[in-house]
């Protein structure tokens, strides 16, 4: 009876080891789940505007690149014709145009390869939606292996205490089996 109730225990303990993994697991989950929601609510809300007029003008300019040193926006470049740009920002943000015109303008001026970012349609669309594919693609494939290699691991550990049991052989590699082991000399103790 003593040899029954501890096999017992060991299960029960096993089980309990088995129900805090999965709880831990969950838990891990939701929180995982609950803060790439907060970031993507973050990251589609976006940055507060800027109230300041140098703030507002600041906003456009970094949008735009310099035709003059195209490695530099608007907002970084020193050249003079950034210096214009600048201003006619200002100018055109004060007469209440909107910051989405004032680029409309610059690129209906100087071409579509002054913006710093392309514009979220027709083909120009795939540079925004193949990182967020990308994203999603990964986890899904992180979260298939995670959840592959948990229920193998629990599926094929054997509960505490308790013996595995063998696998069955057919009669044929049991023979081979048997052979091998009776062509192997014992060793000396």
């Amino acid at each position: 009876m003593n040899g029954t109730s501890s096999v017992d225990a060991k299960r029960v303990d096993a089980t309990r080891q088995k129900g805090r993994r999965s709880a831990a697991g969950g838990f891990l989950a939701i929180a995982l789940l609950a803060a790439g929601g907060a970031l993507t609510l973050v990251a589609l809300r976006g940055p507060a505007p800027p109230k300041a007029m140098a703030d507002r003008v600041r906003a456009v300019a970094v949008s735009l690149r310099c035709p003059v040193c195209q490695n530099l926006s608007v907002a970084d470049s020193p050249s003079r014709l950034a210096q214009e740009m600048r201003l006619t920002i200002a100018r055109d943000l004060r007469a209440g145009k909107s910051a989405g015109q004032i680029r409309q303008e610059f690129a209906t001026s100087y071409g579509p390869w002054i913006l710093e970012s392309p514009p979220k349609r027709g083909i120009d669309l795939v540079a925004w939606i193949a990182p967020v594919l990308l994203v999603l693609g990964g986890l899904l494939a992180a979260g298939w292996a995670v959840w592959h290699w948990s229920g193998r691991s629990l599926a094929g550990a054997a509960p505490a205490g308790s013996t595995a049991p063998e696998p069955s052989l057919s009669p044929a590699d049991r023979s081979v089996l048997d052979r091998a082991l009776a062509a192997e000399p014992e060793e000396p103790s």
